[in-house]
């Protein structure tokens, strides 16, 4: 799945489909395996946000933005959902299952 705004805001319905196409999806999108999709992996969106707001309060303090360092997320979440992956037929090997931050039954 493509991480856009466009996908993010239609995730569960474009989950649904998936399911009932028999289509196994994977997103870098924090939650949509959640909505029915079979898993996602990518940045933790809380952290992030956490990060921003440390940015937000140097610049409040005078410094500039030019002169700060870009950051990369560092903390990626895995997360299955195994009530879709039984529905699509998926057997998920026991090696990923122990790696998975969250597992969804």
């Amino acid at each position: 799945m493509v991480n856009s705004a466009v996908f993010a805001a239609h995730a569960s319905r474009l989950a649904q489909l998936a399911l009932k196409h028999g289509l196994a999806t994977v997103s870098g999108e924090t939650g949509f395996a959640q909505l029915g999709g079979l898993m996602d992996y990518g940045p933790n969106i809380a952290e992030s946000w956490r990060r921003a707001a440390v940015y937000v309060d140097k610049i409040l303090k005078g410094a500039k933005p030019a002169e700060l360092p870009i950051e990369q997320p560092t903390r990626f979440e895995l997360v299955i959902n195994l009530k879709t992956a039984k529905a699509l037929g998926i057997i998920i090997p026991e090696s990923v299952l122990l790696r998975a931050d969250e597992l969804i039954e």
